[in-house]
């Protein structure tokens, strides 16, 4: 099966109305060319660092407005929608990261809620605490398509290679991973971390991302990529707003599995720690 899928790329702001109205568009304009699986970035209704503030603003799935109006527009365009992620209100005093896929009678299909938090000191002197706002999910997510079995997950869940081989080896074969990587370790990782968990897998990646330097202040990385499931890059986008398209074929991820079979050779094994001996003391001759 071949299907055309689209990347939106964005540079959300601190107004979800505004964020809303920009992601409709693009979205929009994925269908006109003739997407039929679309996938936006994280953190797609709004990114807001002040935390009080997006405390505030934030509503629960239920009470949420961009919900309602995602659910619509998959609904209307006839097309299955991966919101990347959308902040939303938790338990408690805190956030949940949480990634909807919508199917096109405009049903909430599935639901993620992104497992690994980032809690960081970056050497541009910028620290960022995820875990202090939001509440860290304890499920993977495989949702049903009809174009085969999606891996829903977000952002730093890609440094975490167990997670996408228990999600291929139970049945995906093709992933999304909608990101807000800062530029540092965008620079020095994006790249290859998406392309080893497809190599890994035997799957496509879709990694729709934000991008650009947003109103807040905070610079994003951009280059939303769609990775082959050889490893190949597809599609790789700049970093300001804008519609990747790709046609997959979903045969490749058969046929990748089948030239490197490696999710059928796991074996088990035990783990020897090697006694170093004794410290040897020295001094100076």
């Amino acid at each position: 099966m071949t299907f055309r899928t689209a990347l939106i790329q964005m540079r959300t702001g601190r107004d979800m109305a505004r964020n809303v109205a920009d992601a409709n568009d693009l979205i929009h304009r994925a269908k006109a060319q003739g997407a039929v699986f679309v996938t936006t970035p994280e953190m797609t209704n709004i990114l807001e660092p002040d935390r009080p503030r997006l405390r505030g603003l934030a509503k629960t799935e239920a009470e949420d407005d961009s919900v309602a109006a995602f659910a619509a527009l998959a609904g209307d365009l006839g097309i299955w929608l991966n919101v990347g992620s959308l902040a939303l209100k938790g338990p408690g005093d805190k956030l949940i990261n949480r990634s909807l896929l919508f199917s096109p009678d405009g049903r909430i299909a599935a639901r993620y809620d992104k497992i690994h938090l980032f809690d960081v000191d970056l050497p541009t002197g910028e620290t960022l605490r995820e875990s202090h706002a939001y509440q860290g999910g304890s499920e993977a997510m495989l949702a049903a398509t009809p174009f085969g079995m999606l891996g829903m997950t977000i952002c730093y869940d890609l440094r975490f290679p167990h997670l996408y081989r228990s999600l291929a080896k139970s049945g995906a074969s093709f992933f999304t991973i909608p990101s807000a990587f800062t530029v540092p370790t965008g620079d020095a990782h994006w790249h290859v971390l998406l392309r080893a968990r497809a190599i890994e897998t035997g799957a496509y990646v879709l990694a729709a991302a934000q991008g650009g330097r947003h109103e807040s202040g905070r610079e994003t990385y951009g280059h939303s990529l769609a990775i082959s499931p050889w490893g190949e890059v597809l599609a790789e986008g700049g970093i300001d707003p804008e519609v990747l398209m790709v046609d997959m074929d979903m045969e490749q991820v058969t046929a990748a599995r089948r030239r490197i079979p490696a999710l059928a050779h796991d074996r088990p094994f035990t783990l020897e720690s090697l006694n170093p001996g004794p410290t040897i003391a020295t001094s100076d001759p």
